[in-house]
């Protein structure tokens, strides 16, 4: 068994819906109380919402988490409303597609903001509540694409979630000190709002080429960071998990005829 993680304080960004939410959701289930972070107020409400009407304690703040300032007031509502921060699941992410030759100014600052800067900007605010903590932990939410595969349109994308490695490397080192672990999942394809928009063709296409036949769930992401999120996973740190059903492993689709 592990040890109960209820009553913990956990900060999810990026929180209202997808992958987010799904983490947001697991950690409730389990007891900790959640702090929603999200860019839109009736999404963020509406998750709300949904995870106090289990009975968990949930509260949201607005906040783009590529700005600093932002990041900052995400900090004090966690130490406001639950008199600190024990876990940060750093998630926010945008995945905007363009083609690399078109690819303007604006699209590749604006990934790069959210997913990589607005990683930073997060743990950095979060630092002293999480060292306060004694147990502090950070999850990020990187990607199969960037560490591992790639993706047409999505460089931006795959540049900054590979860049979120290089960062967690480095600051597993420094947060050590601290007692703060600081680890990443690397979801492959999953189940979201955002996996709708791509159509179900290429949903059925990704599932045939992933071993375990089928796309994963938010929760199965939310899983994961629970886990290294535990006592029993304090050892752990600067680490990476890839949740993918097996998708990295074939050297192609042959490989999976049989």
């Amino acid at each position: 068994m592990f040890t109960s993680i209820a009553g913990r304080a956990v900060v999810v960004t990026g929180a209202s819906r997808g992958i987010g939410k799904g983490i947001a959701r697991v950690f409730a289930s389990a007891g900790a109380r959640v702090l929603i972070v999200g860019r839109d107020a009736e999404a963020a409400k509406a998750t709300v919402a949904e995870l106090s009407a289990t009975g968990a304690e949930a509260s949201y703040v607005l906040a783009d988490v590529s700005r600093r300032e932002d990041c900052q007031q995400i900090a004090a509502a966690a130490a406001e409303r639950f008199g600190g921060i024990d876990v940060l699941c750093a998630n926010a992410g945008i995945f905007p597609a363009a083609p690399l030759a078109e690819m303007t100014d604006e699209e590749i600052d604006g990934v790069l903001g959210t997913n990589l800067r607005g990683t930073i900007l997060s743990v950095q605010a979060c630092l002293p509540a999480l060292a306060a903590s004694g147990r502090g932990r950070v999850i990020l939410t990187s990607s199969i694409t960037g560490p591992i595969t790639g993706f047409p349109g999505w460089a931006h994308y795959g540049a900054s979630k590979a860049g979120q490695l290089g960062f967690l490397r480095t600051a597993a080192i420094e947060l050590a000190a601290s007692g703060i672990t600081i680890n990443a999942v690397l979801p492959g394809n999953i189940v979201t709002e955002g996996l709708d928009e791509l159509g179900e063709e290429y949903q059925a296409q990704m599932a045939a080429s992933i071993p375990l036949r089928r796309l994963g769930t938010v929760e199965e992401i939310g899983y994961a960071a629970l886990f290294l999120a535990t006592d029993e996973a304090g050892y752990i740190t600067g680490q990476t998990i890839v949740v993918d059903g097996g998708q990295v492993l074939p050297e192609s689709l042959a490989a999976l005829d049989g």
